[in-house]
């Protein structure tokens, strides 16, 4: 169990990364920045590897309507950055501020990324349920 555990958590590190830096480097194009520079900090790998504590919660869900499952995901996500994010601004080391957007909850959530959120918990359902005898 515990070997299955950190196999998920390593899993779910590596996506989140790998989201992130795509993410970021396309967002270079709205500068016109055509080296597609994608960033992420090593503080997002335990953030993203902790949504592999949600394995019975995406199992749990999965026979629900995809639109309301992947809002559930986002709104946790959102809880999750939360958060996070307001844990790791005690020490001065967050790496994120969304201040400067108009759609932003304390500068730590940017609710104009519900549609990242919601495509990112669907990913990351398919990730840890990938095998399951469930149906979607």
């Amino acid at each position: 169990m515990m070997k299955t555990f950190a196999k998920n958590f390593f899993k779910c590190g590596l996506l989140g990364w790998s989201l992130e830096i795509l993410f970021t480097a396309l967002g270079s194009l709205q500068k016109r920045d055509m080296r597609l520079m994608g960033i992420t900090s090593l503080w997002m790998f335990p953030i993203y590897g902790s949504l592999s504590l949600l394995t019975p919660i995406f199992r749990a869900l999965k026979k629900l309507p995809l639109f309301f499952r992947g809002s559930l995901y986002a709104l946790g996500i959102f809880t999750g950055e939360y958060l996070s994010g307001s844990l790791l601004d005690r020490q001065k080391i967050c790496p994120w501020d969304y201040g400067q957007c108009r759609w932003h909850i304390k500068g730590r959530v940017r609710l104009d990324y519900f549609p990242n959120w919601f495509i990112a918990g669907i990913l990351y359902e398919r990730l840890l349920t990938k095998g399951s005898h469930t149906r979607s």
